[in-house]
C-alpha cells in the first residue's frame, strides 16, 4: 500500500467512526495532507452536523490558527466520497474546498445522489483544483452500501441475520425460546443493531422471544423497531413496544399513531408484502434494516430476491429437530470465530 493509498484508508476508518449516526448521509471520512504529514482530518457528524471535508478543514484552522489559510493552499485532500454540491442541512462541501483553494483533491468513489452525482467534481475541476478519482473504489464502495443502495434501488439495505446449531436449525418446534449463540454473540448482535436504521421481526418471534431489540449491552442508539404483524396479535404489553425506541407495525387492520408506535395498515397486505414494508420503510428515509426473524419472515425476503447480506452464527450445538434455518445463495465475505461461535458474513450475488 503506497502512502497515497494510505492516506485513504485513514479516510475510511475515520468515515466508519459515524456509523449508527450519519443515516441517512453517507459515512465519509475526509484527511488533509500537507508534505507527507496528516494535518486535518475528520468525519461526517451526526445527521444535520458538519461533514467530513467541514470538520477536517476546522481543525487546520485551529491547530494553525496563524498559518491556516497557507497551510491549506499548499495541502491536498483525501477524502472517501465525492464532495457534495448542495444546500441540504449543511452548505456544499465542494464551495469550501474552493474557497480554501486546496491543491489537490483525491476521491475514493463517486456520489451517486442525483444533487450530487458529478457537481461536484465538477465544481472542483471548474475552479482548477487537480482531482482524481478511484483511490480505493472498491472499499469505498463497500463501506457506503447502505446509502448507495437506498439512491439506486429506492429502499433500504437488507441484512438478514439469524443464528442456527451445528446441524442447521434456528428454532424450536414448540413455542418456547431457546438460546443458541452464546453471550460474545449476541453482544456483537447489539454492536450491529446498534449500526443500522431498523430492525425486523415477525409475529412469532416477537411472541415467543418477546425481544426488546435494543442494544442494552453495547453503546449506541436504539434502531427503530418494525414489526410485522397481520391481524395484530402481539400484546401492547410486549417489550417490542416498550418506549425504548420507536416501533412500526405493520398490519392488515389499522392505521394509528400512539405515542412511539406507528400502525401502518397494508391494502392487499399478502400481495408483494417485502416490497410493499420496504416501500415505506424508504419514504421514511430508513437506510438500513436488520431482518432478525422468525424463519417465515426471512424466507419472506429471501424468496422476493430482497436482501443484499446474511450475517449467519452458526454454534457447536446440536438440536436434530426444530425450525431449519434458510438456506441462501450468496458469496461468503468474511468469517470469524467468535469465543464458541463462528460467524460468516455472506453477501448476494449480483
Amino acid at each position: 500500500m503506497n502512502m497515497q493509498e494510505r492516506y485513504m484508508q485513514r479516510c475510511l476508518e475515520l468515515a466508519l467512526l459515524g456509523a449508527g449516526t450519519v443515516s441517512p448521509n453517507p459515512m465519509v471520512g475526509a484527511v488533509i495532507v500537507h508534505e507527507n504529514k496528516i494535518i486535518g482530518e475528520g468525519y461526517t457528524s451526526p445527521y444535520g452536523g458538519p461533514h467530513a471535508e467541514v470538520n477536517a478543514i476546522q481543525q487546520v484552522k485551529d491547530q494553525y490558527p496563524d498559518s491556516a489559510d497557507r497551510l491549506l493552499e499548499e495541502s491536498d485532500m483525501y477524502v472517501s466520497l465525492e464532495p457534495c454540491a448542495h444546500f441540504g442541512k449543511t452548505p456544499p462541501c465542494a464551495n469550501l474546498i474552493v474557497k480554501h483553494n486546496l491543491r489537490k483533491v483525491y476521491i475514493a468513489c463517486m456520489d451517486p445522489f442525483a444533487q450530487v452525482n458529478g457537481k461536484g467534481l465538477g465544481i472542483l475541476q471548474e475552479a482548477g483544483i487537480e482531482v482524481e478519482v478511484g483511490l480505493l473504489e472498491k472499499e469505498a464502495l463497500w463501506l457506503n452500501r447502505r446509502f448507495f443502495t437506498r439512491v439506486r434501488q429506492n429502499r433500504p439495505y437488507i441484512i438478514l441475520k439469524w443464528a442456527e446449531t451445528a446441524d442447521g436449525y434456528m428454532a424450536k418446534n414448540t413455542d418456547e425460546q431457546a438460546w443458541i449463540s452464546n453471550e460474545a454473540s449476541k453482544q456483537l448482535v447489539h454492536k450491529w443493531r446498534s449500526e443500522e436504521d431498523a430492525i425486523l421481526v415477525g409475529t412469532r418471534t416477537a411472541l415467543i422471544d418477546n425481544p426488546s431489540l435494543t442494544v442494552r449491552e453495547w453503546e449506541g442508539s436504539n434502531p427503530k423497531r418494525v414489526l410485522v404483524d397481520k391481524q395484530l396479535s402481539v400484546p401492547e404489553t410486549a417489550a417490542i413496544f416498550s418506549e425504548d425506541a420507536d416501533t412500526i407495525v405493520f398490519n392488515a387492520v389499522k392505521t394509528d399513531w400512539q405515542g412511539r408506535i406507528k400502525y401502518i395498515e397494508l391494502e392487499n397486505y399478502d400481495l408483494y408484502l417485502p416490497q410493499n414494508i420496504l416501500y415505506q420503510l424508504y419514504l421514511m428515509d430508513i437506510q438500513s434494516v436488520i431482518i432478525e426473524g422468525g424463519a417465515k419472515t426471512l424466507q419472506h425476503f429471501i424468496d422476493a430476491g430482497l436482501w443484499d447480506e446474511a450475517r449467519v452464527i452458526k454454534s457447536k450445538v446440536f438440536w436434530e429437530d426444530g425450525i431449519k434455518a434458510p438456506v441462501i445463495e450468496g458469496e461468503l465475505k468474511e468469517q470469524h470465530t467468535v469465543a464458541s461461535d463462528d460467524v460468516y458474513l455472506i453477501v448476494k450475488k449480483n
